[in-house]
């Protein structure tokens, strides 16, 4: 497929650095910094967040609209409202800094926006003024964080194929071949503390490498080379509450619905639907053989892909299969944001695949890396996602695609999550997990 075929079918994003954005800003812009950082300010307090200065809006012609609590994300590109702008740097300027401003970013009629009302008076100004500021501990902001400290190093032994944090008491569960570890709060920031407790499977042979923790933080689902699926209850002490009796022979990924009551499992050429509730075998959903290495849920649908390249739409209901997309290169990951109004797909290639998962919008983010290994984890918070590529940690801004910080490792990153609480960022590896404690 040609690349001009290619951005038919996608619109094309790039992951940016603030660093290089700032950079290729002119220094003619018509406004001096000092009213570019209250124009910044302002627009903080306004919508909750951090927005690109005007100069850099005007030069690459496009905003992405971020989201604000409580409101779903929107990764369609958008024109920046002149007037929208002007309306927030108006009252902090006062009208005779107005004059100074460059012609260009006045709404008029050349702009399809006619302005027939006269300037505000005196009065009026005065009358804002006289409003006191917003202290900056009452605005409520959507954080991201800026960078992260590597405080500790989990020993696990051997290679870490799947792990989960928990936000309420930071516990860190390990799994891979043999056994699940379980790590309490302080050996997060310790470099060889035993683990609180070593869970061995019935199976020796067994190997875990998918799991997923509820969101109640209380249970732990863990499938990989079994014919069961192990429900495990975590307090007060760790133990398996019941093995679910799969079809299959080795279980590639996991999905728990929202309110945690379905449960997906992957297996090679079907996904099996369980009941968590009365743990019981819905159904088993035959898929494309080689389309069915990862799953996910979002709504009423789930999604899966695998090596054959394509992306498949399910629908939870009729199980009738509603979306198909050919991504020409092995899907490794899939994952939703916590709306559940985006899927994020992550291929061979290190692309990340953004698609609507109800209106016909998709888009590329190019990393123009080919990788062995891509996992990606959206923050509870829904203002970040962390994308692992191989020996590479990338933490990235939602929906604007800024990179926040980049983390290499020694060796290749298998798995990773985040804490629900935004704190911890926990990678797995060879025989180890690293924990990242995220600064904001």
């Amino acid at each position: 497929m040609s690349r001009e075929k290619e951005e038919a079918l996608f619109s094309i994003l790039s992951i940016y650095d603030e660093a290089e954005e700032r950079r290729n800003v002119p220094e003619s812009s018509g406004i001096s910094s000092q009213h570019e950082h209250q124009a910044e300010s302002h627009l903080e307090g306004v919508y909750g967040m951090s927005q690109q200065p005007p100069s850099s809006l005007t030069q690459h012609g496009l905003v992405y609209q971020e989201m604000t609590t409580g409101t779903p994300q929107h990764w369609v590109p958008q024109t920046p409202g002149t007037s929208e702008l002007q309306a927030t740097w108006l009252p902090q300027a006062g009208p005779e800094a107005a004059a100074e401003l460059d012609p260009s970013f006045l709404p008029g009629p050349e702009f399809g926006r006619p302005c027939p009302s006269p300037p505000p008076s005196e009065e009026v100004w005065s009358f804002l003024r006289a409003f006191p500021p917003v202290p900056d501990e009452a605005v409520v902001r959507q954080r991201v964080p800026r960078r992260c400290w590597k405080v500790g190093r989990l020993r696990h032994g051997k290679k870490v194929y799947a792990i989960a944090i928990s936000g309420s008491t930071h516990h860190v569960y390990t799994c891979g071949h043999g056994y699940i570890k379980v790590w309490d709060e302080s050996a997060l920031h310790a470099r060889n503390k035993a683990p609180q407790a070593q869970l061995d499977l019935q199976d020796h042979q067994n190997c875990v490498l998918a799991c997923k923790l509820f969101p109640d933080e209380q249970r732990l689902i863990t499938g990989g080379l079994s014919r069961n699926l192990t429900l495990w209850d975590l307090a007060p002490t760790p133990r398996v509450r019941a093995q679910l009796a799969s079809t299959g022979p080795m279980c590639y990924s996991l999905a728990l619905s929202s309110n945690a009551r379905l449960c997906l499992a992957c297996f090679k050429g079907f996904v099996e639907i369980w009941d968590l509730q009365n743990q019981i075998l819905i159904r088993k959903h035959e898929v494309p053989e080689y389309g069915s290495r990862c799953v996910d849920i979002a709504g009423n649908k789930f999604w899966t892909g695998g090596e054959d390249t394509r992306l498949y739409s399910w629908d939870l209901r009729s199980y009738q299969r509603l979306q198909q997309h050919d991504l020409r290169h092995e899907i490794l990951s899939i994952t939703h944001d916590p709306s559940e109004e985006w899927v994020l797909v992550g291929l061979r290639t290190s692309d990340i695949i953004i698609l609507h998962t109800h209106r016909r919008e998709k888009f590329k983010a190019v990393l123009h890396k080919y990788v062995n290994h891509h996992s990606l984890k959206f923050a509870s918070c829904g203002s970040y996602f962390v994308t692992a590529l191989d020996e590479a940690i990338h933490c990235i801004a939602a929906p604007s695609l800024q990179r926040l910080f980049q983390v290499e490792e020694p060796t290749d990153v298998l798995c990773c999550d985040v804490s629900s609480d935004n704190q911890y960022l926990v990678t797995g590896s060879k025989n180890s997990a690293t924990v990242y404690q995220l600064l904001y």
